[in-house]
């Protein structure tokens, strides 16, 4: 794992981390917005602690355990991630209303365009907060975009100390039955 200094993670602010995007995906994952290690490495969830690519596996959406620098290899598996909020930040609590507001428009907007089977959005918060929906819940939701169902699943940051990775993979594990049906 690359080691970076204080000031290349406050730098890494001002970079945009790219979607790893396909049409037609079977799921396409939603983060709240870039950490700042994210930012920096250029990798979707790459903060070392950070549950993601393990409880990926551990759900069976991938055969191996997959390193943040293998996500290009997301799309072969019908998998794909993007974020709410593309602006980097150290902590999500530094992201205004707005910026939930306008990242759930233009996320609308973007999984209109892709089409993917399922939209799981990692954190009920984010999820509340961009499509002002203050009851959601874990799992699968109501809304509909365009034909895309969208399921909301417990944030895998490190600071989410409410759900273990064993938890939350089966709770991942449950989109993944539903997305294969």
């Amino acid at each position: 794992m690359t080691r970076f200094t204080k000031a290349e993670l406050e730098a890494a602010r001002d970079r945009l981390v790219p979607d790893v995007v396909a049409g037609g995906l079977r799921v396409l994952f939603c983060g709240i917005n870039p950490g700042l290690m994210t930012a920096a490495t250029g990798h979707h969830f790459a903060r070392p602690g950070n549950r993601f690519w393990p409880v990926l596996h551990l759900s069976g959406f991938t055969p191996r355990l997959m390193r943040p620098a293998e996500q290009q290899d997301l799309p072969a598996h019908g998998l794909g991630i993007t974020n709410v909020v593309a602006r980097a930040t150290a902590r999500a609590d530094e992201l205004t209303a707005q910026e939930y507001r306008d990242g759930g428009r233009l996320l609308a907007e973007k999984v209109t365009r892709l089409k993917p089977r399922w939209l799981a959005v990692v954190g009920v918060t984010a999820y509340r907060a961009a499509f002002d929906d203050r009851k959601a819940k874990m799992g699968p939701q109501e809304r509909l975009i365009g034909d895309t169902r969208v399921w909301v699943l417990p944030n895998p940051s490190g600071l989410n100390a409410h759900w273990t990775a064993a938890t939350m993979a089966e709770e991942y594990a449950r989109l993944r039955v539903a997305a294969e049906g």
